[in-house]
Order: C-alpha cells, then sequence, then structure tokens
C-alpha cells in the first residue's frame, strides 16, 4: 500500500507540474493583450480548470488507462517509468521556456516504459495512432477555426470604431479565457486520472472492472488547478508575445478556436496536446492579419520540441522502468 500511496503521489506531483507547465495556455492570450494581470489570470484560469470535472465525462482517462499499451502489462515499474519520463521533460522543457506538450510527454514515457516490459505486442495501435494523429490534427483545427474567426469577426465589425471594438473584446476576451481554461482542465486533468486508475486496476482495487473514482477526480483536477495557480511565467512570455502580438479580438478568436477544438477531442477521448492546440490558433489569427506578423522561426522551434517530445519522453521512462525492475521498486 505504501507503494502504491507512493505513486500516486508522484502521479499527482505530475499533475501539478501538468497545470505549471500548461498555465501559459490558458492564460497567454488574455494577459498578452493587458486585459488582465498576470496575477488574476491564473487565479481565474484555475478556477475554471479545477470545475472541469463537472462538464466533461471521462472518455480521455479510459484511453489513457486502457487505449495507450495493454492493461494486462502495467504494474508499478510501468507507472513508474511513465510519470518519471513525464516530469522530467516537463521540468526540462520549462526550464527552457519551451511549450512542449505534457500529455504527449505522459504518452511516450508510457509507451517507452509498456515497450521495455511487454515489447511491441504491448502497444494498443489503435489508441496510439489516435493520439500520434492528433499531434498534426489539433493544431491544424486550431489554426483554421482562428483564422476562419477572425475573418468572420473582422467583416462583421469593419466599419466599427476600432477604439469601441477593442474595449468590446476585452470583456468578451473573459468568456473565452474562461471557455479554453473548461477545455483544459477537462482534456488535461484526464490524463493523470487515467494513470492512476490503470494503477488501482493493476492492483486489483477496482472490483475488476476500469473505472476512475471520485476521489482520484477530484485530486487530479485540484493539483492541476493549484499548479496552474503558481503559473509558468517562462512559458507565458514565448506563448503570448514571441510568437506573435495580439489584440482583444485576436485574443478571443485564438481562445474560442482553441476551447472549441478542446471540447471536441474531449468528449471524443483523444488525448490532445493543449499546447498544440493553443501555438495553433495563435499562428491562425497572426496569419490571418499578414503572413509576416508571425514569427515563424519561434514557432518552428516549437514545432521541433513537438517531435521529439514523445520519443525524448519515452527513452527517458524506458531508463527509469529499467532502473525501477533493477532494483526491483513494487
Amino acid at each position: 500500500m505504501l507503494l502504491i500511496a507512493a505513486l500516486i503521489a508522484i502521479a499527482l506531483i505530475f499533475d501539478f507540474l501538468n497545470g505549471l507547465h500548461d498555465a501559459a495556455n490558458s492564460i497567454a492570450t488574455i494577459v498578452s493583450t493587458r486585459v488582465l494581470a498576470p496575477r488574476y489570470a491564473v487565479a481565474w484560469a484555475a478556477f475554471f480548470n479545477f470545475i472541469a470535472f463537472a462538464v466533461f465525462g471521462l472518455h480521455v482517462a479510459a484511453t489513457i488507462g486502457t487505449g495507450i499499451v495493454s492493461p494486462a502489462i502495467i504494474d508499478d515499474q510501468v507507472i513508474f517509468g511513465a510519470l518519471m519520463g513525464a516530469i522530467v521533460w516537463n521540468v526540462v522543457t520549462w526550464l527552457a521556456g519551451i511549450p512542449s506538450s505534457s500529455s504527449h510527454a505522459l504518452i511516450g514515457g508510457l509507451v517507452g516504459a509498456g515497450l521495455c516490459k511487454g515489447g511491441w505486442k504491448a502497444i494498443v495501435w489503435s489508441g496510439l495512432s489516435k493520439t500520434a494523429g492528433a499531434i498534426v490534427l489539433s493544431p491544424l483545427t486550431g489554426f483554421f477555426l482562428a483564422l476562419l474567426l477572425v475573418l468572420i469577426v473582422s467583416w462583421m465589425f469593419v466599419r466599427a470604431n476600432p477604439l469601441w471594438v477593442d474595449k468590446i473584446f476585452r470583456h468578451v476576451q473573459f468568456i473565452s479565457a474562461s471557455a479554453y481554461s473548461l477545455g483544459h482542465g477537462g482534456n488535461d486533468a484526464q490524463k493523470t486520472m487515467g494513470i492512476i486508475a490503470a494503477l488501482l486496476f493493476a492492483h486489483g482495487m477496482e472490483g475488476g472492472k476500469f473505472h476512475v473514482p471520485f476521489w482520484v477526480v477530484m485530486a487530479c483536477q485540484a493539483a492541476m488547478a493549484l499548479g496552474t495557480l503558481f503559473g509558468g511565467w517562462r512559458i507565458v512570455r514565448t506563448m503570448g508575445s514571441r510568437i506573435t502580438h495580439l489584440t482583444p479580438l485576436q485574443g478571443v478568436c485564438a481562445e474560442t478556436a482553441g476551447a472549441l477544438t478542446l471540447f471536441g477531442a474531449t468528449w471524443l477521448g483523444v488525448p490532445v496536446s493543449t499546447t498544440h492546440t493553443i501555438t495553433g490558433s495563435i499562428v491562425g489569427v497572426g496569419a490571418a492579419r499578414r503572413v509576416s506578423a508571425v514569427r515563424w522561426n519561434v514557432a518552428k522551434d516549437i514545432v521541433v520540441a513537438w517531435i521529439v517530445t514523445m520519443p525524448a519522453a519515452g527513452l527517458i521512462g524506458a531508463v527509469f522502468y529499467l532502473l525501477a525492475a533493477a532494483f526491483r521498486v513494487g
């Protein structure tokens, strides 16, 4: 029981770091447009991160717990390797100010540890391919939705006074930022729920049927909200200003596009990257103004981090699995 409690604690630490690392996703636009000061923005985002459990189902948690690697090979060492792979990669990218994906770091760590335990047959290819496809589809969806929204809204207000439009969208951005934070909490916190539920299932503590206990839901939502509350200021700068300059109107379009993408993915049970999604949306609103408005070299560096995240976290996860197995942890 002590080992199970320790692994759950490590999972909640990852969830906290996920909220810390991805705080930028929730608040970058509303901070960069100066609608809210950073300290108020993180509190706003943390609240909507926490209440997300009341809005969405637990389809993403089920995908992580049973749809990436076979539940039959999951044990303490696999869970330990998956979590450490994700945590180490998160800390490295956070220190470097790189908005990589906490979600794909966790999945990469799980795949790396799972491969070491059960080989290629341990991978649930249908679930992994769905997740891998989302690496491309989530930022593209955010990009095109944001681009479309900017064009529609700009056309609607083409004859309006710019100062009046700016004032209106400063108020509207409270709604769009809330929606995005809700989507962030709904998709991201479920990944840790799935890991903890898989651990409990492996120990026969779920009555023979995989499910996510309510206490796990509450603990994961609280850990993510607390992480968001502490903020991730290094990454806020990258997401909020280095990619492109945003106006309140553009901020609303980016957040709305990101929220719609996350809502759809969460209801479908697809564990997408909130980082990918909001980056695609921000690039979309920047490109709608003019192609040169986007600092493509920054966007390119972020894309490289996306590509590297899963294999890097997988390698780290495999190393920690082998260490745990060698020292018979569990």
